[in-house]
């Protein structure tokens, strides 16, 4: 059975992130592997081409957004308002991003971070910007970004933020709220997520696409290869977003929300498959979830609670998506 489409590239590169397909990597070790074609790589490459096309979008927040790269912050992108003072005394929770794939390419999933931070959020993925509008992409330039990042670099941005919150002459001086940190990503880049699983700095986790597997990685390579007993030392709320029965990560991820029973922790799944939204204009309606979570768990914001708690919550009620959860009604 065939698992993955071809709409969207941010999918086929997560497929091809190590030497073996990501599709083995994210089934359970008994699982059959699903069919992948040997020219999977030329489909990737001429879709991201395609996608890169594409404007940036600028949010549906009330900040318009940008993303770009700083001088003293070589290797990341960060994404934010485009007009800082515009937000007036309202300071920026810290959304940090691990690509899918753990490319390098920091504006893979540009129109769901660009979202995101068009709500007043900062935040930064690992890597240069390889994609998108003014940047060719050729199969070559697509190669060789795929599998570039590590788990520290999460960290290393949110040491980043804390510093640059404080320092003089800097953009952000007084503007972030380094209280309020959520560890996110997509696949590969989930399971970096993850192994901030503990780290006092994370207020929560928004694990996208993704899930540990039960058993060995296939290819040995060190980004996705994460035990089970890694969960119980997350002590923080947990959404995982996935994209269906037919999400190669579905199977990883449902068994990891399944262990969470001691942490108020939500699993909500559209069939998107595992492309998941994130090259849909505002990166579609998985961004506006995981903003509506991030203004709950970062801002204590009613309305995104709204979303998640409650026989009617707008989750509950909307066809598009099923909505787990425990514990949330704990939650303030």
């Amino acid at each position: 059975m065939t698992y993955w489409r071809t709409g969207s590239s941010a999918f086929l590169l997560s497929l091809l992130a190590m030497t073996v397909p990501a599709a083995l990597q994210a089934q359970p070790s008994s699982a059959p592997p699903p069919e992948v074609g040997a020219d999977l790589a030329a489909q990737a490459a001429v879709q991201m081409m395609e996608e890169s096309r594409a404007p940036d979008s600028t949010g549906t927040g009330p900040y318009k957004a940008i993303k770009r790269q700083y001088e003293n912050f070589p290797g990341f992108v960060v994404y934010q308002p485009a007009d800082l003072s515009a937000l007036g005394a309202r300071k920026m929770p810290v959304y940090i991003f691990g690509n899918g794939a753990c490319t390098e390419d920091g504006a893979s999933s540009r129109q769901h971070l660009l979202e995101v931070a068009s709500h007043g959020y900062l935040v930064i993925a690992p890597g240069g910007i390889y994609s998108g509008p003014g940047v060719t992409v050729t199969p070559q330039s697509w190669e060789q970004h795929r599998d570039k990042t590590r788990y520290q670099q999460l960290g290393q941005a949110i040491d980043w933020a804390a510093a640059e919150n404080g320092r003089a002459g800097s953009p952000f001086k007084g503007k972030i709220d380094t209280a309020h940190v959520a560890a996110s990503g997509y696949s590969c880049g989930g399971i970096q997520a993850l192994k901030y699983a503990g780290d006092k700095r994370v207020s929560t986790f928004v694990i996208m696409n993704s899930g540990i597997m039960n058993g060995p990685v296939p290819g040995g390579s060190g980004e996705m290869s994460a035990q089970k007993s890694l969960l119980q030392k997350i002590d923080k709320p947990t959404l995982y977003v996935l994209g269906g029965k037919t999400d190669i990560a579905y199977p990883n991820g449902m068994d990891d929300y399944a262990r969470l029973t001691h942490v108020p922790s939500a699993v909500i799944n559209t069939d998107v498959t595992h492309a998941g939204t994130y090259a849909e204009p505002n990166g579609g309606r998985a961004a506006q979830a995981v903003v509506a979570w991030l203004d709950w768990q970062l801002r204590g914001d009613k309305a995104g609670r709204a979303w998640f708690v409650g026989d009617d919550c707008k989750l509950c009620s909307d066809p598009a998506w099923t909505i787990e959860s425990r514990k949330l009604d704990m939650l303030p």
